[in-house]
């Protein structure tokens, strides 16, 4: 029986690790430069498979004037800074809720930052910055609206210096890498269950992975399953693409060969019989002909 996608599912070990405020201070400190230590002042709430906070500012108690939005994704798509607009516009609908938008006071919002951390296995630079215009159909001159997002690679190797700053982070990216690792030789279920073991043995996400085992285990299967099935997909849409391209090219040689009879006087039949097919094949490709002069 075919398994329905829960997206519920997607991402969460990730989000599960960092929706810890210790794990998620040491992560926002790492990307930022900043050196916080009180995880209290994070603010945290989630939507789909991303993380948002706000951190409240250590002197003033404020909530201090930035919103970071992280995601995690292992499969790479250009549309990110589309979906991370409508995360903000979601966001910023509940943030102003109480508030006058058609009032003459000015209403202060917090300025967004946005970032994916990457862990698929398509080869990806450390850095990459995704702009919301690469995806405008238009050319502008100057672009009225822009969201830029970083692409952080975090695969094993990658970013060494964000990944000494956060060992969360680095784990992780540990723990990923072996479940993938084993899984080229041994079944997903196994392969999981291996790279639990020897984190925990080795000291890697032992807490988290110690406290929520069972959980991980189902979240590390699931989500290797459904990178394996985008995998796929996309695999099986380029043999798609490389069959039709094939067809296409055959059908376009056929229509030469045609032209070039029609050229010599020969007839729908004679064509027909000379290039072994069916007359009703001949004469709609000397239709699109015709269709193509016109």
């Amino acid at each position: 029986m075919e398994r329905k996608t829960n997206r519920l599912y997607k991402s969460r070990l990730f989000v599960m690790i960092f929706e810890d405020k210790k794990n998620l201070l040491e992560l926002y400190n790492a990307v930022s430069g900043k050196n916080y230590t009180d995880p209290e002042l994070l603010e945290i709430s989630t939507l789909e498979n991303a993380i948002y906070m706000s951190m409240k500012n250590d002197l003033s108690f404020l909530i201090d004037a930035r919103l970071s939005l992280y995601e995690h994704q292992s499969t790479y798509s250009p549309n990110l800074p589309l979906r991370f607009l409508l995360y903000l516009a979601d966001l910023l609908s509940g943030l102003t809720r109480n508030d006058n938008l058609y009032g003459r006071k000015k209403i202060i919002i917090p300025p967004p930052g946005f970032i994916i951390f990457y862990n698929g296995e398509e080869e990806q630079p450390d850095r990459k910055i995704l702009k919301l215009s690469d995806l405008y159909g238009a050319e502008e001159k100057e672009h009225r609206l822009e969201l830029e997002v970083l692409m952080l690679n975090i695969n094993t190797g990658h970013n060494p210096e964000l990944m000494k700053a956060s060992h969360t982070l680095r784990e992780y990216a540990e723990y990923t890498g072996r479940v993938r690792k084993y899984a080229r030789e041994m079944p997903i279920a196994e392969a999981v269950e291996q790279a639990i073991t020897e984190c925990i043995r080795e000291g890697i996400l032992k807490d988290f992975l110690e406290k929520n085992q069972a959980e991980a285990k189902k979240m590390s299967i699931y989500e290797y399953d459904q990178e394996k099935h985008l995998r796929q997909e996309r695999e099986d849409a380029w043999e798609d693409g490389r069959i039709e391209g094939e067809r296409a090219g055959e059908k376009n040689k056929l229509k030469e060969q045609i032209r070039k009879k029609l050229a010599k006087g020969k007839s729908v039949s004679e064509i027909a019989d000379i290039l072994e097919e069916e007359e009703t094949t001949i004469q709609e490709l000397i239709d699109e002909l015709k269709k193509e002069k016109v």
